[in-house]
């Protein structure tokens, strides 16, 4: 049975439901059809923490899923899971991947800055300034192009950019 019918949650099944009437009446191919269950099946498995499940409904739905648009969404989810994993280097992967696919998702150019400032820090603390520098410098470019896409959001990273001095704002 597929996860999203054995979940519990009265939420959760309401969605399911909704979710399944839709795929009924909106015109949709078998594969669409089938990408979709999966990608829901990992978002109730990552809402749960159960990642490897997650991974597995999510590499099933990019096998199934045409739509770049749509594409974009689960290869950032993947994304999410191994940033979550402390993969950072998979998970930029991922990022770029959606990136590619859908150039206005700016919660990936967020969470790409969030992992390059993380690194910056990291270099600090191995007492590399010069390499530290370059990781923030990194992520000041993603932050830039996250606000941009979403000016009234990112606060703190608007703020970090005029703390260091990386970004005037008007």
């Amino acid at each position: 049975m597929p996860r999203s019918r054995a979940n519990g949650n009265f939420i959760d099944k309401t969605s399911s439901i909704v979710a399944n009437i839709l795929l009924r009446i909106i015109p949709t191919t078998s594969g669409e059809k089938k990408a979709f269950t999966y990608y829901r099946d990992g978002m109730l498995a990552q809402s749960e923490g159960n990642y490897a499940e997650a991974l597995q409904n999510y590499y099933e739905a990019t096998r199934l899923e045409i739509d770049p648009y749509d594409r974009s969404y689960i290869l950032y989810n993947i994304g999410l899971i191994h940033t979550s994993n402390g993969e950072h280097t998979k998970a930029l992967e991922y990022y770029f991947r959606a990136l590619e696919r859908n150039p206005f998702l700016p919660q990936a150019f967020n969470n790409m800055a969030v992992i390059c400032h993380y690194r910056g820090e990291q270099a600090i603390l191995q007492g590399d300034s010069e390499i530290a520098e370059a990781w923030f410098d990194q992520a000041a470019e993603y932050w830039k192009q996250a606000i941009a896409l979403t000016p009234g959001n990112y606060i703190e990273a608007q703020n970090w950019l005029k703390i260091t001095k990386r970004f005037e704002f008007e």
